[in-house]
């Protein structure tokens, strides 16, 4: 299988990776769901999933501080990154002596051809082809539940922090029918309170990340926006495009 890695090379993979170092939580998750537990050999300390499955598995830093020797010792087959999650120059120098594939997800459609994509390298096509068609007909009931509502999606606070345009969180609220109170920004704008104040959401959705809000935050949200729904949201199943989509449906459907 071909593909251009971050430096513009191409790459070419003779044979299904034995030795895979995962730079991704979701995508992590997702290799092991695929049956790929002994390809795995390298992974971050945000990979939390599966449940203990990456406990065996060697740790080589976080993503966006990968310690570099300890992915050569691990002699990878194949690295795989996240353009917004790891970091420009560390991914270009292990691109630099290892095979480095790299995601770029902002709609569920990216991540739906990523899970593909993976299958495919993995020799795994018919159990990414069947975990593609069982997320989406869980996510089919989700379908504009939230229609007619306006949301402000917070992943920071001091400076607050939206989830806007061209991001997975975004297509995930569109999908769902939210009238997203940042749709005409990208990405991550800050936005004062007194300017979120105008714009007058009806759901104010407080993500457990990358800010670790708690209940103490929403309580001073629900003070400023006395008439606003503020709940505190699991930030995974919003922003991984991984295997977790099987999970977040049902999730966000409990939201309602």
């Amino acid at each position: 299988m071909y593909f251009i890695d971050p430096l513009g090379q191409e790459q070419q993979l003779q044979s299904p990776p034995k030795r895979i170092v995962s730079l991704v939580p979701s995508q992590t998750e997702l290799l092991f769901d695929l049956g790929l537990d002994k390809e795995v050999v390298g992974i971050t300390k945000f990979c939390i999933h599966p449940n203990l499955k990456w406990k065996e598995v060697a740790r080589v830093g976080g993503t966006k501080n990968v310690r570099l020797d300890n992915v050569r010792r691990l002699q990878p087959d194949l690295i795989i990154a996240n353009k917004e999650e790891n970091t420009k120059d560390q991914i270009e120098a292990l691109a630099a002596e290892f095979p480095v594939w790299m995601s770029n997800i902002h709609t569920l459609d990216e991540a739906f051809d990523m899970i593909r994509v993976v299958g495919n390298f993995a020799d795994k096509q018919e159990e990414a082809e069947n975990l593609v068609s069982e997320i989406m007909r869980n996510w089919a009931p989700i379908k504009n539940i939230a229609a007619g509502k306006k949301v402000a999606y917070l992943i920071w606070q001091h400076p607050e922090m939206l989830a806007a345009n061209d991001t997975f969180i975004g297509d995930v609220l569109r999908f769902c029918g939210y009238g997203n109170v940042a749709d005409n920004q990208t990405r991550y704008p800050e936005v004062s309170i007194e300017r979120l104040q105008s714009l007058n959401p009806d759901h104010i959705l407080l993500a457990s990340e990358p800010f670790p809000f708690v209940e103490k935050h929403a309580a001073r949200y629900r003070a400023l926006f006395p008439n606003t729904s503020v709940k505190l949201v699991d930030g995974e199943m919003f922003s991984w495009y991984g295997s977790r989509m099987k999970l977040a449906a049902p999730y966000i459907a409990s939201l309602f």
